[in-house]
């Protein structure tokens, strides 16, 4: 269910197929959608068209899946860390570094988890002021799931998956061998599509079916669908919209600092 206080009348016909897929999930599950304003809804909505888009865009780009011991990265940009992880280099902002993955994506290889984090990354830099954006992840690191705070990613158990989350899909008989495809971290697409670093776009047989060619001589068990979903919070990215009727609040300035305490955000 969808609830944007004040009113605001959802027309199918203002949206694209995919913003109306989503806008049919919302109002199909149990779970309650709630937004203070029509621009604070229209925000989720870009980004995740965004998250699909960079998900494609990293398909396309000519990057490689590795394993940690195997990673690489353009070291103009990056330091490789002797675990497989990318550290930005002194001088070097953000947003030309997220970009030059997608750019120079024939220099890249990198695991699944790094993937998403990275599709996440380029998601909020296409959908938040560019200056905010290279504030806010000064010395960034690409490592498995490591990511900023302020990146905002959260899991959570449950079904309720819309274009543009992160979903696991979960190998318990993969072979020890080959311990990286013990499952395979994928964004939803919409129509059933999902893009997985490492086995392409495929509908979720085809995901199942990818992993199920990974398991142990003698494997039972298949490959399956956790449940789970991984999405960026909004709600908190949203403080940092560029757009005309998305502003930044005027508290947020330059010199912000932006903490956490608990699950709460505070601005000081």
């Amino acid at each position: 269910m969808i609830i944007i206080q004040n009113g605001y009348n959802l027309q199918s016909s203002s949206f694209t197929d995919q913003q109306n897929e989503i806008i049919q999930l919302m109002n199909r599950y149990q779970e309650t959608y709630s937004y203070t304003n029509r621009s604070q809804f229209l925000f989720e909505l870009k980004l995740r068209m965004e998250s699909i888009q960079a998900a494609e865009d990293l398909y396309k780009s000519g990057v490689k899946f590795a394993t940690f011991a195997t990673s690489r990265c353009n070291e103009k940009l990056w330091t490789l860390t002797s675990q497989g992880g990318f550290v930005i280099r002194q001088g070097v902002s953000p947003s030309d570094a997220i970009n030059d993955i997608f750019n120079n994506g024939q220099l890249y290889a990198f695991e699944c988890a790094t993937s998403i984090v990275i599709v996440y990354y380029k998601a909020v830099l296409e959908s938040i002021d560019l200056n905010q954006f290279n504030r806010l992840y000064q010395g960034m690191i690409l490592y498995d799931w490591h990511f900023d705070d302020d990146l905002s990613i959260y899991t959570r158990r449950g079904n309720d998956y819309l274009p543009g989350d992160c979903l696991y899909f979960k190998n318990p008989d993969f072979n020890p061998k080959t311990p990286q495809w013990r499952g395979e971290n994928a964004i939803y697409l919409g129509n059933n599509l999902f893009y997985g670093h490492g086995i392409g776009i495929k509908d979720a047989a085809g995901i199942i079916e990818s992993l199920s060619k990974k398991r142990r001589p003698g494997a039972t068990e298949s490959p399956f669908l956790l449940s789970q979903v991984t999405r960026l919070d909004a709600k908190f990215l949203y403080n940092f919209s560029p757009m005309d009727n998305l502003r930044v609040p005027a508290f947020l300035q330059e010199n912000t600092i932006v903490t956490r305490i608990g699950s709460k955000r505070m601005w000081i």
